[in-house]
């Protein structure tokens, strides 16, 4: 049976963990807002993404998967999904 992902609680986690390794304020952190503005570089976007490796076991590829990235919600949309293949996989394997 596959786990349920709480998207609500993992949305925070992620924001929370966008703010910190992007070194954002996290009240400035809105979905809406592009990742530019919020300042978000590439060296940030690696920390980003090996924090969301380390803590979920989900691989995001820096190359081709990032070019549609544009605002934070975009980022969301793609990890969430990395994590819940990443946990169906888990769950097909035990």
């Amino acid at each position: 049976m596959p786990m349920n992902i709480d998207r609500d609680a993992l949305t925070r986690e992620l924001l929370d963990m966008v703010a910190e390794e992007g070194m954002v304020d996290r009240a400035e952190l809105a979905v809406e807002k592009p990742l530019e503005e919020l300042d978000i570089q590439s060296a940030d976007f690696i920390m980003i993404l090996m924090a969301i490796e380390e803590r979920y076991g989900a691989y995001v590829s820096m190359d081709n998967e990032l070019t549609d990235v544009v605002t934070v919600q975009d980022l969301l949309d793609l990890a969430i999904t990395k994590i819940e293949e990443h946990q169906s996989e888990k769950t097909a394997e035990a």
